[in-house]
């Protein structure tokens, strides 16, 4: 912090650039000045004047306890601000564009991007305040009064692409369910070589057969884990028994590994070749280990007679919506009924109310 013409300053080592005619710098800032310096009170700011969006404050408790839980291996991108044009930088010498910005304590700043991240910074120092010793980039730009903030605000997320869930999948190392996702994918039949590993949809004509974000969920369905819950090594190998066991059942997925059909036949005729078709028979597996835990793999035979096809009446009313195949929870416990019942297991009281709703 330094004396200013305006007062005290913060004071931040810098780079200066240039974007669009209009200098920005980019400063690392101590953690523990973030929410000093960008304070804001949505509360009492209109909407219409507003150059950020309203705090979600459901997405702030995860991301404070991310912060606090990988105090050596967290990652926050930098954030985004507005600030009034009362700043100077003062260069380096002989270091053109490098240098140190400072920024008067009663400049208003404006956070065009990063709003959640700063607020889960403020709560995460409350119960360790060691954060506040690292450092964050911010990326100030001048501030040309509201309507550049908003229009600087919708232009950072316009093209911002929220990940598909198998590539949040594939490349997350700390969700547990991720990494059983991935291990059934490169070592067990029928996902080996069959996995769409990046996207969370498979296109028509595809070689591959199930996405990776479909394995996690029907694995988790499977074995009954919620979304942060752990698998021991008798789960996984449970797991991947499972899935071999149910392809020696599923003879179109033995010719697709055959090589003597194609992914995409088969996902234009059954609904097996589907995340529905897998999450239903998770949950079908879930139930038959509960009620059937010394022959499952007997009652499981019984797979072999299910009419898969699309056109079989019965999953029109199970397991699609409108002619088209859906995922709701509805249709897939609608589908894993039919399954449940075609191996003779007794269908719990919720289950027995949805099937009276079918007549």
């Amino acid at each position: 912090m330094n004396n200013h013409e305006s007062g005290y300053c913060y004071s931040f080592p810098a780079v200066k650039g240039i974007q669009a005619g209009r200098p920005f710098y980019i400063a690392t800032c101590p953690l523990r000045i973030i929410p000093k310096i960008f304070s804001y009170n949505e509360d009492d700011v209109p909407p219409e004047l507003r150059a950020q969006r309203t705090l979600n404050k459901t997405r702030i408790p995860e991301m404070v306890r991310y912060l606090l839980e990988n105090p050596t291996e967290y990652v926050f991108s930098a954030l985004t601000a507005s600030v009034g044009v009362d700043i100077s930088f003062n260069e380096h010498e002989g270091a053109p564009n490098l240098g140190i910005l400072h920024i008067p304590m009663d400049a208003q700043i404006l956070i065009n991007d990063g709003q959640h991240r700063r607020k889960a910074i403020e709560e995460a120092l409350r119960e360790s305040p060691d954060l506040g010793q690292d450092n964050i980039a911010v990326l100030f730009f001048i501030d040309e009064g509201l309507d550049r903030s908003q229009q600087m605000f919708a232009d950072l997320n316009k093209y911002a692409v929220k990940p598909s869930p198998s590539l949040g999948t594939l490349y997350d190392h700390r969700d547990e369910s991720s990494e059983l996702a991935r291990l059934l994918a490169s070592s067990v039949q029928p996902f080996i070589g069959l996995t769409e590993m990046e996207k969370s949809n498979i296109s028509p004509k595809s070689n591959k057969l199930f996405t990776l974000s479909s394995i996690k969920q029907s694995t988790r369905a499977l074995l009954s884990k919620g979304a942060k819950d752990g698998f021991n090594d008798e789960e996984k190998a449970l797991a991947s028994e499972y899935w071999q066991e149910v392809t020696k059942h599923i003879k179109d997925w033995q010719l697709v590994l055959k090589k003597e059909v194609s992914p995409a036949q088969l996902r234009q005729e059954f609904i097996h070749a589907h995340g529905l078709g897998l999450h239903a028979l998770g949950l079908l597996g879930k139930h038959l280990l509960c009620q059937e835990p010394n022959n499952w793999k007997e009652k499981l035979s019984l797979l072999s007679e299910v009419d898969w096809r699309k056109t079989n009446k019965d999953w029109l009313q199970r397991s699609m919506n409108h002619g088209k195949l859906s995922k709701s929870t509805t249709n897939i416990q609608l589908t894993t009924n039919a399954l449940k019942m075609k191996l003779g297991l007794t269908l719990t009281p919720e289950e027995q109310t949805l099937e009276k709703q079918l007549s």
